[in-house]
This record gives structure tokens, C-alpha cells and sequence, in this order.
């Protein structure tokens, strides 16, 4: 078949896929490109199996694998970031009206060289950033001057391309209803205003898996 990998090219290339670091992996699992994708893996696998995604089987197993250059043809044809895979960096997404905030979290993770930073004052710009971007992680304030952020979390979380997104909200709010709440609509984390800035570093890198 025309669309066939050369085996023993992947399988060369697997054997110096060692490295964790995504912007140096040259073979990708189903379960990788899944993850880098934000998408289930059955869809993957799907995309895979009909041809749209093209890569070769393990010999003597049924396991796929998907080389780094055709992987980021998929994502392009399909308008999804590639930045992680060119610059191995965890896109994060800042949604908070309060630019005071917005400000401390620029100096705080902009300076980062392990994150991508974008931020946003209002849901709106929150829901066509999640779309564009693709974040691994979202802050996002509960108050929003046009919709709460449990509105925003819960639009998000049926979007099935945002599947492996991380969500934290913070908020001022003290009713543990209130928080039991935002939990509900599918935050990941809640924190309080106002905030530790260690604390929240630490859960941004538990939740991210760094």
C-alpha cells in the first residue's frame, strides 16, 4: 500500500525515542497522540484505522504507532496548536477580569520557559481561546463580568477535543455549596482568593504531571 511506513525506519527511530520530553519524541503511542491532541484515544485509533492518520503496527502485536512527522501533519490539517510538540512547553490558559491578577500570573508563569501563556478577561474570550489554543490548563476566575466560570467550565467540558484539559477555578467564595458547585461543573481544582502563589505553583504541577 502506498501509504505504508517503512517498518524498520519507525522501529529505528523508537529505539532513541527515550527521552520524556514530547519536542524530542520522534514515535507517538495512540495514547500519546491522544494526549497531545486532546482528544479521546478512540479517536485516534479511528483516524488511524481508516487511513486519515498513517503509521504502522508493532510486528506481532496489534499496537499502532504514529512517527513525530506525520503526527504534526494531522494536527495541521486538522487546525490543531502544535506548539507543544515544537517546543515541548504546557499551554496555559489565564481567564480573570481583575488585570491585576492577570498581571501577577504573566510575571509568575510568563517568565516560565516550561509554560505557553495566553489569558483572557471575559468568558467569551475564554471559550474562542480554548477552541484556538487548546490549553492543558485553565485558571479561571469564578466572577467573569458576562458569565460565571462554571458556565465557562461546564461549555468547555462538552467540547470532547478538550477532553485532557485541566481546570482550576479560583475564586473569593467561602460556602462549601458554593465550591461543592463549581467542583461539580467540572473543575479539577478550587482555590481561594486570595491565594498562596507556592500552593498554587505546586498544583499546577501535580495537575500538568511535571
Amino acid at each position: 500500500m502506498a501509504d505504508r511506513v517503512d517498518l524498520l525506519g519507525n522501529r529505528a527511530m523508537s529505539q532513541n525515542n527515550g527521552s520524556s520530553d514530547i519536542s524530542l519524541k520522534q514515535v507517538f503511542t495512540t495514547g500519546e497522540a491522544a494526549d497531545i491532541c486532546k482528544v479521546s484515544q478512540q479517536t485516534i485509533i479511528r483516524c488511524f484505522d481508516s487511513g486519515r492518520l498513517k503509521g504502522f503496527r508493532v510486528p506481532g502485536s496489534r499496537f499502532r504507532r504514529i512517527p513525530r512527522e506525520e503526527l504534526l501533519r494531522f494536527m495541521r490539517d486538522n487546525e490543531i496548536p502544535t506548539d507543544r510538540m515544537e517546543s515541548g512547553k504546557h499551554r496555559i490558559l489565564v481567564v480573570d477580569d481583575d488585570n491585576q491578577i492577570v498581571e501577577l500570573f504573566v510575571d509568575l508563569l510568563g517568565s516560565d520557559d516550561r509554560y505557553e501563556l495566553r489569558t483572557a478577561n471575559t468568558g467569551y474570550d475564554a471559550g474562542i481561546l480554548t477552541e484556538s489554543f487548546k490549553p492543558d490548563l485553565m485558571i479561571l476566575d469564578y466572577m467573569l463580568p458576562d458569565i460565571n466560570g462554571n458556565v465557562v467550565c461546564e461549555t468547555v467540558r462538552k467540547n470532547p477535543a478538550l477532553n485532557g484539559m485541566k481546570v482550576i477555578i479560583v475564586s473569593g467564595v467561602v460556602n462549601q455549596g458554593e465550591i461543592d458547585d463549581l467542583l461539580q461543573s467540572g473543575a479539577d481544582e478550587f482555590i481561594k482568593k486570595p491565594f498562596n502563589i507556592e500552593v498554587l505553583q505546586n498544583r499546577i504541577g501535580a495537575l500538568l504531571e511535571m
